[in-house]
């Protein structure tokens, strides 16, 4: 009941709001609005003499349907935005750590960029992506050609946000009004270093304790008045959700504030431990094996991971905790998994390189049974989108609206899975009825979901469609249709249709 008096009078004060106000005007927006279905400015609506009324259907809370309700209520907020939006300010500004103890890899002053959300108890913390490296060597190429991971020399001084960082509700629908928080990667190290600059390594790698640091600071800055943190990251900064998300909510609880609710959105970071397809020397970070790699940087890099999984393992085996399947079991904080199931990153350290030419029947066969691999590894955990697709990354990408599986969008299943964690459930029991948030992908190959983001010859760089990638993929339709025990014209269709 306190939700529905907390509504009406949210309508009641925006009504007066409006009533005092001559020239605001608004139109119903979509529950899930996207750009190419934005409903006219302001402004035009206002001088081609358009007046609309904001009906609400208090019908609904009394049947009991507050989705509906809720949905007015959320139109009604949506409409209203554009009269407000010249005053939001869409920046993040960068602000660089007080404690100049903790730095990226080469000294460099570490930092953090924020806009901060006056009013709003939601505060989206998001880790930056960006591979790793793990010997003096490989770092020294790294600085030289991506020092922007390495220092935060030349960081500009404001950000804009995309995707789920967007201050904009048409492009973030249930996030835009949150404290936003982007860490830039320069530690290199999957954000689990703890160890100073030396002269054996040349370099420090500190990426647990600049997300401690930033932590730490913005307590100062609103923080401490939350509901509920979510500490989100692609690729690398997917894999370090995984690994910090817990050390964030123990700090908290450590420093009083028991009562901010911590929670984990993992973005393209579930990578496996497999066998690569073609096994190369561990020379650089693209051809060098995961396990491999890791084995080596967590050494290299004083690396540090959650304690409950630490335990799992024996001495010297904490890498193990890197991998999503592995550390997800041993964690204590809800976390959601965005993965698709045929990510280009995973594919590239296995060695299967995409380009213009036609893959082998080998390869082929990879790629659909890293497919079936990753399904396997998702099968239990609760709260996840998995789309069929070959891609990598995907909250912060300008499409992510755009993916489905199974007719439902990822910012809708991250609203579904926010609304079940009410009670701060983890194992997400009792989700809300018609609002999943367990959605993977059946179909076996890569891009039988018709919603995946677009695909490019990385040859030509022309757009294909989903049967001229199967064909460029070595795709056999007649073997395939045989094994099926259909026609190959039947096959082509339900292809086309992303059956």
């Amino acid at each position: 009941m306190k939700l529905i008096h907390s509504a009406f009078l949210l309508v009641f004060l925006q009504f007066g709001s409006l009533e005092g106000r001559k020239g605001w005007r608004s139109g119903r927006g979509n529950p899930q609005p996207r750009r190419a279905q934005q409903s006219p400015p302001t402004r035009d609506r206002a001088e081609a003499g358009v007046e609309e009324s904001f009906s609400l259907d208090f019908t609904a809370v009394g049947e009991g349907n507050m989705d509906d309700f809720m949905a007015q209520i959320k139109n009604l907020a949506q409409s209203l935005y554009p009269c407000s939006s010249p005053n939001i300010k869409h920046e993040m500004r960068l602000h660089s750590l007080e404690n100049t103890s903790v730095v990226c890899n080469d000294g460099t002053p570490a930092g953090y960029y924020l806009k901060e959300s006056k009013g709003s108890k939601r505060w989206l913390i998001f880790l930056e992506g960006g591979w790793y490296c793990f010997s003096k060597e490989n770092c020294d190429t790294r600085y030289d050609t991506t020092r922007r991971l390495m220092s935060s020399t030349g960081w500009p001084q404001t950000k804009i946000g995309t995707g789920i960082l967007s201050s904009h509700p048409e492009e973030n629908p249930y996030w835009w009004n949150a404290n936003m928080v982007f860490i830039p990667y320069c530690s290199s190290d999957v954000w689990s270093g703890a160890s100073t600059k030396s002269d054996k390594s040349d370099y420090a790698f500190m990426g647990s304790l600049i997300i401690k640091e930033v932590v730490k600071e913005l307590l100062t800055k609103g923080l401490d008045n939350a509901k509920v943190l979510l500490l989100a990251g692609s690729s690398a900064g997917g894999t370090g959700v995984l690994l910090n998300v817990d050390r964030v909510a123990e700090q908290l609880q450590e420093m009083g504030h028991k009562g901010i609710q911590v929670r984990g959105l993992s973005d393209s970071g579930w990578f496996l431990d497999n066998k690569q397809y073609r096994r190369t020397d561990c020379v650089d970070t693209i051809n060098c094996a995961p396990t491999e790699a890791i084995k080596i940087g967590i050494k290299y890099w004083n690396g540090v991971v959650p304690e409950r999984c630490k335990q799992q393992f024996r001495e010297g085996e904490e890498w193990n905790c890197f991998f999503g399947y592995k550390v997800y079991p041993a964690l204590r904080s809800p976390v959601f998994v965005v993965q698709w199931l045929f990510d280009e990153a995973q594919l590239t350290l296995d060695n299967i390189h995409l380009t213009g030419q036609p893959v082998q029947e080998g390869q082929w066969l990879y790629i659909q049974n890293l497919g079936r691999e990753l399904r396997n590894t998702l099968k239990d955990v609760p709260a996840m989108f998995a789309p069929a697709c070959l891609s990598h990354e995907a909250i912060t990408r300008s499409y992510w609206m755009d993916i489905q599986v199974k007719g439902t969008s990822l910012p809708r299943a991250l609203h579904c899975w926010d609304r079940s964690l009410h009670d701060n459930n983890k194992n997400n029991k009792n989700p809300p009825k018609g609002c999943p948030v367990h959605l993977i992908d059946s179909c076996p190959w890569p891009h039988c979901n018709p919603t995946c983001p677009t695909i490019r010859d990385q040859f030509t760089g022309q757009e294909m469609n989903v049967i001229q990638f199967l064909m460029h993929m070595g795709f056999d339709v007649q073997k395939m249709a045989q094994q099926q025990g259909m026609e190959p014209n039947k096959l082509l269709g339900m292809l086309s249709s992303g059956s």
